[in-house]
């Protein structure tokens, strides 16, 4: 009897499930691809710089303006640096009956770009006065103004507001006009016609009185700033000389060389507190030193005997001269009566005192003296003296 073979044949697979099979596996792998390497698609922009907002934002009334003070951002909300200023938008506004910011009264009312933000820093902060029409503060005087600033390195998207800042706004003077400067020795005195009105046409009330401010120009720039005003280049900035109750100052602490810008603003009381006009026409100076010194007094002179036998000199002498800027004394003298003479003192003398030792006996010598200045004035002749310098006794 024969073997019979116990094990089954394995089923044989159709064609058609081999390839549902291999359908699969391939899917499986496209899968696994994807997840792995991930798919090619537009490349993503880098999102904008957002300025972190501005925190120290103060102001106050300046004239017929607002001048707001705040510090720049230097970097975004993520931290980083910002490559470069940014630009800068003033915003104002009202407030709500309850004093909080009213947003829907915000607008922007000036845009600084970053590319001048530079122009307006002043001691690390951004100084900018925004300007409020006078007819606006008359008709609603003490009124309140509501500002923040934002800033922006895209145009895209501005950083968040600042903190809001408040202002009450009340009339103040005309602006002055014809401010005229005159230099004399001692002293610039400057003069002006006083205000009667304020800016707004009203006639004006509670007048304090003035404050005069003085800066200092590059004199590279005086020129063109006469011409515009923006064309100044500082040397030191506009600050307070000191006030004044009549139209008129005199400004003794200068220098003759400098350059200087003057200005002058009216101040009135509002509600116990002292506000300024806006600025005066400015009158630039540039004192120049054309003012001799005073002539010396009371020349003296004596014959003496000199260094050697025989010898005979003139002792002269006088009184020193008080000027600040003095720098020596010349001496003149003449063999003729009434005739001016020649200088005998090559190099200014430091000293009220002089020995000439160069007079001959028998002879008739008539002296003056001038002053001179750092500036090279030189002075009116002192009084003119005569020495006689007697022949020697045989």
């Amino acid at each position: 009897m024969g073997m019979r073979n116990l094990r089954k044949p394995a089923p044989r697979r159709t064609i058609s499930a081999c390839l549902a099979s291999l359908t699969l596996c391939t899917s499986s792998l496209v899968l696994l691809f994807a997840a792995g390497c991930g798919a090619p698609g537009e490349p993503v922009p880098p999102s904008p710089p957002v300025p972190v907002a501005v925190a120290d934002l103060t102001g106050h009334q300046a004239g017929d303006g607002v001048q707001l003070v705040f510090t720049l951002p230097k970097k975004t909300i993520t931290g980083d640096k910002l490559a470069a200023p940014p630009a800068v938008e003033i915003v104002r506004g009202s407030p709500k009956p309850d004093g909080s910011p009213d947003t829907k009264t915000f607008r922007v009312v000036y845009t600084i770009p970053g590319s001048l933000v530079e122009n307006y820093v002043s001691e690390g902060q951004v100084k900018f006065v925004d300007p409020v029409a006078p007819d606006e503060t008359r008709a609603h005087p003490g009124g309140t103004l509501t500002y923040v600033v934002r800033t922006r390195s895209s145009k895209k998207k501005a950083s968040a507001d600042s903190n809001a800042m408040f202002v009450r706004m009340f009339p103040v003077p005309d602006r002055l006009i014809h401010l005229e400067a005159r230099v004399t020795e001692p002293a610039i005195e400057l003069s002006w016609t006083a205000p009667t009105r304020t800016s707004g046409g009203d006639p004006l009330t509670a007048f304090s009185g003035y404050r005069v401010y003085r800066g200092e120009l590059d004199p590279s720039s005086a020129q063109a700033a006469v011409k515009d005003f923006a064309q100044a280049k500082w040397k030191s900035p506009i600050a307070l000389l000191g006030p004044a109750e009549e139209t008129r100052y005199h400004d003794t602490f200068f220098d003759f060389g400098k350059t200087y810008v003057y200005i002058v603003r009216s101040v009135v009381l509002a509600e116990g507190k002292e506000l300024e006009s806006d600025d005066s026409d400015p009158a630039i100076v540039s004192p120049k030193d054309i003012f001799p010194p005073a002539a010396p007094q009371n020349l003296v002179a004596a014959v003496l005997p000199g260094p050697t036998p025989d010898s005979i000199l003139v002792d002269l002498s006088w009184s020193i001269n008080l000027e600040t800027d003095l720098a020596g004394y010349r001496v003149y003298r003449s063999e003729q009566q009434d005739t001016r003479g020649v200088l005998i003192t090559p190099d200014v003398l430091l000293a009220p005192a002089y020995r000439d030792n160069s007079v001959a006996s028998g002879h008739h010598y008539w002296y003056f003296v001038t002053a001179v200045d750092r500036a090279g004035n030189e002075s009116a002749p002192s009084t003119v003296i005569v020495v006689e310098v007697a022949k020697p006794l045989s």
